[in-house]
């Protein structure tokens, strides 16, 4: 690695196909179809490809299934690390109490372990619900970090998006109200920090564009190249730079639908840029990648983590309160 490049983390939501249905309240997802025996083989293949280590935050229920081992146990055995995506991908687990908290996260972590052979030190929440409950689980469990924070303010109108043809009742839209976050968000820190009065838990946030605040991981930038590939690709450039001028060491994310297209029959239109082949996808993400290879040299989050734990002395690493925190 040239010392001139900045540490950087890239990371994909192993959110599958039931996850999705799920969570956008269409039927059929309680017999877990899945599509990981696709995409999981694509994914390593196309990180192996460029020699790329990275985290891969794995649902419980997933790692459960028998149908689902090999893909999972390929991950592992690729070298990459595995992070808690909690039990049942609830995405409205910021509601839940300590009890059932600790109860998806310690579910997740035992069929992870026992499948993979790696206890999970990180943590992201499913849709990026957190709670200070959440919080202190995790600091009481030991994990080295959590990285459910999505600092934008376009939170709400990713959701109006998400939810625009679904048919969840008022109920339903209610317990998903802070999928993707709220507008408040938006403040959040975007460079790594301690929560105060949880015994100091790492959080790396996902990061967003600095000074707008806007989200750059790549199903975003997948969406702006339905309009214009060059459009797409600006957009991403202006973020890096933005990165560059404030500081800030990107944590990028990916998910299984950037590697899946209209060709792979998975449904879940209602997902951006779902209407694009899946090698064109790949090619857009493998441009981005190219957009950094020369500035950045991305780890896992696990690394990311160590990395700016070593600097707890100096000014890169922001105290910040838990008093805003949602769902106390």
């Amino acid at each position: 690695m040239s010392s001139q490049k900045t540490i950087a983390s890239l990371s994909l939501d192993l959110d599958n196909r039931w996850s999705y249905l799920k969570t956008h309240g269409d039927p059929g997802w309680q017999s877990l179809p899945s599509y990981l025996d696709v995409t999981v083989p694509r994914v390593l293949e196309f990180l192996a490809a460029r020699d790329l280590r990275i985290t891969f935050f794995v649902v419980g229920r997933d790692a459960a299934e028998k149908k689902n081992h090999a893909s999972i146990k390929a991950i592992a055995g690729a070298g990459h690390e595995i992070g808690n995506h909690s039990f049942s991908h609830d995405p409205w687990l910021n509601l839940y109490d300590q009890e059932k908290v600790e109860a998806e996260i310690a579910a997740a972590e035992e069929q992870i372990a026992s499948l993979t052979g790696q206890r999970p030190v990180g943590f992201r929440g499913p849709g990026y619900s957190f709670s200070e409950t959440t919080l202190r689980v995790l600091e009481r469990r030991g994990y080295l970090y959590d990285a459910s924070t999505f600092p934008t303010f376009f939170g709400p109108l990713a959701r109006f998006y998400y939810f625009l043809n679904s048919n969840l009742t008022r109920k339903d839209l209610k317990q998903r109200r802070l999928l993707f976050g709220s507008a408040a968000n938006g403040f959040r820190p975007l460079k790594p920090y301690r929560w105060t009065n949880i015994g100091g838990l790492l959080e790396i946030p996902v990061t967003t564009m600095p000074l707008f605040r806007a989200p750059i991981h790549f199903s975003y930038v997948l969406y702006l190249s339905t309009f214009s590939v060059h459009l797409a690709l600006a957009y991403f450039r202006t973020a890096m730079a933005l990165c560059r001028m404030t500081g800030v060491s990107p944590s990028l994310l990916l998910h299984p639908l950037d590697f899946l297209g209209e060709d792979d029959n998975v449904g879940l239109e209602f997902f951006p840029a779902m209407r694009l082949p899946s090698a064109r996808k790949m090619d857009l993400v493998s441009k981005v990648l190219e957009l950094c290879s020369a500035q950045l040299h991305f780890v896992p989050l696990k690394e990311h983590a160590q990395n700016v734990a070593k600097g707890l002395q100096t000014a890169e690493v922001t105290l910040y309160s838990h008093r805003t925190l949602p769902g106390k």
